[in-house]
């Protein structure tokens, strides 16, 4: 009779385990997906192509931007930003991320904490960014982006 409990106990035990590790495992996969877009964005905008820049981003009227003007709503709003901000391959220069914090929060929430900078010809504008992500149809968009610019 003394065996059963410990074999309940030993089951338990496992399973726990068992769900920690598949939650780390998950969190990796979530994380890798994420700076996989992330890597997808840097290089369309190196490549001077804003709309699949845009493809990070939560396609909604309810997508938030916030930046030096307060926020903003609407993927095509914040698309209609960047244009007008960035009209040309020469204004985009090359940009480039410096992830400071990822935390994948549950099964469907992120945040990404990092700075930006852009090489052009003329000033390299730089600042920070952060990134609120959730995952949509299996896929982790940016729901919320807050960014900053500083003098450089």
């Amino acid at each position: 009779m003394k065996f059963i409990p410990f074999v309940s106990l030993l089951l338990i035990s496992s399973f726990f385990y068992s769900q920690k590790s598949f939650s780390q495992a998950n969190t990796e996969e979530d994380l890798a997906a994420i700076s996989l877009v992330l890597e997808k964005q840097v290089n369309s905008w190196n490549e001077g192509d804003l709309e699949a820049y845009m493809q990070g981003y939560w396609k909604s009227d309810s997508l938030v931007f916030i930046g030096a003007s307060g926020p903003k709503y609407g993927w095509e709003t914040t698309l209609a930003n960047y244009k007008k901000a960035y009209p040309t391959k020469e204004k985009m220069g090359q940009l480039s991320f410096e992830i400071i914090e990822m935390e994948v929060n549950g099964e469907s929430t992120a945040v990404v904490i990092g700075k930006w900078q852009l090489q052009r010809e003329t000033d390299k504008p730089m600042g920070h960014f952060s990134l609120f992500w959730k995952k949509i149809n299996g896929d982790w968009k940016i729901i919320m982006d807050h960014s900053s610019s500083s003098e450089n």
